[in-house]
């Protein structure tokens, strides 16, 4: 029974890892010669697309586009004025099966910069 439990539970262990965890760092980070408005106009269809609803802020230097998760809490993609365009940073947290491939939201991210 003993041997059966400790790998069941160093398997559960690394199976949650990827929910439960909060990035610290952002998982993709962009800079493109368009404007945080410009930028989040060109992602928002891509994303409407793939049936990824969100919820958008914004002012003159900064756009942050809340993106909503069925698997976790919800995924960040912000976007700040820079002396060279627009810095974009995105906060995603990928489930373990996926972190191989690119997500939905990373590749929109990628084809608007």
């Amino acid at each position: 029974m003993r041997s059966f439990f400790v790998p069941a539970l160093a398997f559960a262990s690394l199976v949650l890892t990827g929910c439960v965890s909060a990035p610290n760092a952002p998982t993709l980070t962009l800079q493109t010669s368009k404007t945080p408005e410009g930028y989040v106009q060109c992602v928002l269809p891509k994303l409407e697309k793939h049936g990824i609803t969100s919820t958008v802020t914004q002012n003159s230097r900064h756009a942050k586009v809340l993106l909503t998760s069925k698997i976790a809490a919800d995924d960040v993609l912000e976007a700040y004025k820079s002396q060279d365009g627009t810095k974009v940073f995105l906060y995603e947290r990928k489930p373990l099966a996926s972190a191989i491939t690119p997500s939905r939201i990373e590749q929109a991210a990628k084809d608007c910069q």
